[in-house]
Formats: C-alpha cells, structure tokens, sequence
C-alpha cells in the first residue's frame, strides 16, 4: 500500500477496502460510499472540500489518506489539442500521462512504470533504463489527472481545458484509456490489473473494459495470464518487425519472446476473450517499411485473429531512426489489405510537444554523468534484469 509522508493513497484502494477502513475506526460503512462519490463523480481531490462530510472527519481523513500524490511539473498542449502532462511524484520520480482528444473521444494514454526496461532502439522511454514500479494508485490517478482535463469549454468548441474539480455532469468525459506510456504494462502486472479494475468499477471511474488498452511489447506468460481474468480489455501487442531476427535489433527483450510464442499467445487470447489482437507496428524508414516486410508480416497475421495499427515514427532528438513517407506509408499499408489484413494508418499527435513516449521526461531531466545532454542521446541496444510483479 502506497504512502505519502505516512497517509495512504486513496486511488489505490477498492471500495470495500475502505469501507473496512471506516468500520475499524467505527465510521459509519455509508461514509466510505460517500468518499468515493466525492473522488470519482465530482473529481474533487481534498477531503476539506467534502461538504456532506462531518469537520471532523474531514479532518481525520486528511490525516490518514491523501487523494492526489503528484505534482504537475510540465505541461505542454498540441495545436491538435493533445495535452502531456509530467508528474512528479514524492520521491522524486517523474513520469508521463497525455491527453488525446480526437471528436467525441477522450484518451489517456498512461504509463505503468518509471522509465522503461525494455530499451527498444528507437524509443526514448528506455533510454534511461527502469527507475521503478509505479502503484495501482500512482496508475488511477495518472488517469484522473487526464479526465480533470476533459471538460469541454463553454459554447460546446469541445477542447480541452485544465480545469481541477469538473462539475458532477462533465466529470465522465474521458471515455479511454491506454496504457501506451512510458513502461511494459505486463512487467507490473499486478498494480496494472489493480488499476483496470478500480477504473472500470462502478464506484470507481467506470470506464468501460472495452475501453480500455493494454499496449505490451509481448509476454506471453503475463498475455495467457490476462485472457483467464474474465475482463474485457483489449491487447495490443508492440511488434514493429515481420521477422525475429529484425526484431530482437530493435527490441532486445524480443530475444526472449519469438514470434512463434506471441502468435500462440495471441490466439489464445482471441479464443478467451473473443477480442482481436491489436499489432501495433510503428514504421521506420528504410528498416522496417518495404512492401516485402509488408508481405512477411501479412503472413503472420494471418495465423491469428488481429488487425494492425500502423504508425509513423515519431522522431526522437539523438535517435538515428527516420520517419517514412506519406506515400511509403500508404503503400505499406495498401500491400497489407490487399493480403486480407485490417489495417490502417494510427493519427499522429503531439508532434509539436514531444509526444513520443518519455520525451518530455528526458527534457524535463539534467544530463546524466558523462551524458551529452538530451539533444544526443545513445542507446545501447543492452537488456535489463527486472523482477515482474505477479
């Protein structure tokens, strides 16, 4: 259980986990229902501020329990309307969370660690290795900060505007959720399958299961893991290569993972869940991009029920990799439909506001010891132990 200067962190918490809280200190089992009310419906964040609620238990509240633990240290907002939040969380550790509004749709992308340790070579999530876990809590509110977010402004215009308690009626506006952040979702599987449950619950954020994503680089124990929790959220699994041998260059992790084990996964996953796999496959000029690997990677979608994002490179400052071309990227994609492949080209957003996963993190950071600073940064393609949590 996550702690801030010895209180505990709501967000963290199911329902009837507070509610026990309440009976040992002999509070009526109504006020925990009363708490959360507060929290998930009115979005307010300081327990003085719940008005329905005795002084002094507002006071007692405060002094045991804290809602938001971070701090928003950066913000930054797209001309396309995203909005990238840094937070900074009390033992100094930052990560990232945006917001993508696209018409009626309201996305948080999330992160699920501190850094990444999968250090894929064009990402600039994994540069810096694995800092640490994040909390089911630390997760939650990542989410709420967003939703604080979407409120749309008078007149009906529909952007987004910062605003830190949204009234009762527009407190449900986010209607997504991805974890796509910085961090491999499925290496802190127990705080991720925590989270997704407190923001699907009623008493909770109520986003729907199906509409939320979990985005990983590919675990198969952890994939088989999550068909068998009875939930409804989608899977995306990070590819970015048609073959093994390309793929373990741009993802070291994948020396782990061959492509045989992902696609058994995959299926299986279909078979429990009857949700199609997302392949998330981020295109990269000249190395990954041609109408053969278009071809390659056809074929091993055809072994599975899935349909592909196809994504064009966001650029990294100090990263050698290159975006493609409008028109390569049309002519990948178009070879794969014509193999009888749902696939289709994914927005890209925030380029204005380094959106790319850990970008605003890194800017945010000084250079490391003999680091250059963020504008030239090296990757060295190594992997990194991690425990993954259960």
């Amino acid at each position: 259980m996550s702690r801030a200067a010895g209180r505990r962190h709501l967000l963290g918490e199911h329902l009837d986990e507070f509610a026990a809280f309440c009976a040992d200190r002999e509070l009526p089992i109504y006020r925990a229902k009363q708490v959360f009310e507060w929290v998930y419906q009115k979005g307010v964040t300081d327990f003085h501020a719940m008005t329905s609620l005795p002084v002094g238990l507002r006071r007692q509240l405060a002094g045991e329990w804290v809602i938001f633990r971070s701090s928003i240290t950066r913000q930054r907002e797209s001309t396309d309307g995203t909005v990238k939040l840094l937070l900074e969380w009390p033992d100094g550790a930052t990560s990232e969370c945006v917001l993508i509004p696209d018409g009626p749709r309201r996305t948080a992308c999330i992160s699920s660690q501190v850094g990444c340790p999968v250090r894929c070579a064009f990402c600039a999530s994994g540069v810096d290795g694995l800092q640490r876990q994040l909390t089911a809590g630390e997760i939650v509110e990542q989410a709420m900060r967003i939703r604080a977010l979407c409120a749309p402004r008078p007149g009906g215009g529909g952007s987004a505007v910062r605003r830190p308690v949204p009234p009762v009626e527009e407190s449900q506006f986010l209607t997504n959720v991805v974890f796509m952040g910085l961090g491999e979702p499925l290496a802190n599987y127990g705080a991720v399958i925590r989270a997704i449950r407190i923001m699907n619950a009623e008493w909770g954020m109520h986003v729907g299961a199906r509409r939320m994503t979990v985005s990983t680089v590919g675990l198969p124990r952890q994939m088989h893991r999550l068909a068998s929790e009875d939930m409804q959220v989608n899977l995306a699994v990070s590819l970015h290569a048609p073959n093994d041998d390309l793929r373990v260059r741009l993802i070291p992790w994948a020396a782990r993972t061959p492509m045989a084990d992902l696609v058994a996964a995959g299926r299986q996953f279909f078979d429990a869940t009857g949700r199609e796999v997302t392949i998330e496959y981020i295109l990269l000029a000249g190395v990954n991009d041609s109408v053969g690997q278009a071809r390659e990677l056809a074929g091993l979608c055809r072994q599975m029920r899935c349909n592909v994002n196809v994504i064009r490179y966001n650029p990294v400052p100090g990263l050698d990799f290159v975006r493609p071309t409008s028109t390569t990227t049309q002519r990948f994609v178009q070879q794969l439909r014509s193999l009888g492949v749902n696939a289709h080209v994914r927005k890209s957003r925030g380029l204005d506001i380094e959106a790319a996963c850990g970008q605003l993190r890194r800017a945010a950071a000084p250079p490391a010891v003999g680091e250059p600073g963020t504008e030239k940064c090296e990757v060295t393609g190594g992997t990194e132990r991690l425990s993954i949590q259960s």
